[in-house]
């Protein structure tokens, strides 16, 4: 079974879980455009938790990382239902389309936001270089697969899309905040002969940053290469 079959066969099993609660909210009269927005809203929540810790806390108090991993998930469901509530309620239109996506954008850059805010309060400065770069690829990872359908070439695939972004932030920053009360920030693993440590409790939710910032780039940049496979595979057959 290949990557995209099981993510695919985990993507239903999800759906069947969250569809009792998707025909609920159609019930109660929300349109998948009010889903995206409460999406946003929730994103923007996100990034005020980041936000108030980088303000209000010391370096090292990362209990305000755990809060807002938390948050990332429960917005990230959001991802899910706007599209359900469309198929189900059969309310899909073109414009609702776009707006998801657009609104998607927004929610990630906002998050991004708030990360890169705290990173650089608590002087962990090389982590939000990376938290930065992980945006670049992120918004690089849906450029290239709506300009290639613009195009009028498929573009999808990838480790890095948009519901591995949030589920690697989510648990990460949850894991922090888990890993940041049962050991303390001060937890540090050292290397004889090396001057510094190379792990410490904010590792938990910047290593897997520093991940994404490299996977989203490598997945941006292998759409790119199929994109123009593909283009040259029409091309050749036009002629």
């Amino acid at each position: 079974m290949n990557m995209k079959s099981v993510r695919d066969a985990l993507q239903q099993g999800i759906y069947t879980v969250i569809n009792p609660f998707v025909r609920l909210l159609i019930r109660l009269g929300f349109t998948p455009n009010a889903v995206t927005t409460t999406g946003l809203i929730l994103n923007i929540g996100v990034a005020a938790i980041f936000i108030w810790g980088g303000e209000i806390s010391n370096r090292g108090e990362l209990g305000y990382v755990g809060w807002a991993g938390a948050l990332v998930l429960f917005a990230g469901v959001f991802d899910m239902l706007d599209g359900q509530v469309a198929r189900l309620g059969n309310m899909k239109s073109t414009f609702g389309a776009m707006y998801d996506s657009v609104l998607d954008r927004y929610s990630e850059m906002i998050m991004f936001m708030g990360i890169c805010y705290y990173l650089i309060s608590h002087h962990y400065l090389l982590s939000s270089l990376f938290a930065f770069i992980a945006l670049i690829g992120s918004m690089m990872v849906s450029y290239t697969r709506a300009r290639a359908e613009g195009l009028g070439v498929e573009c999808k695939g990838g480790l890095m899309q948009r519901p591995e972004r949030v589920v690697l932030i989510g648990v990460s920053a949850i894991a922090c905040g888990i890993t940041y009360y049962f050991v303390g920030a001060d937890y540090k693993v050292y290397v004889p002969g090396i001057p510094f440590h190379i792990f410490e409790t904010m590792s938990v939710f910047t290593l897997p940053i520093t991940v994404m910032a490299v996977m989203t780039n490598i997945t941006a940049y292998n759409r790119l290469m199929d994109s123009k496979k593909a283009m040259e595979q029409k091309e050749m057959a036009t002629r």
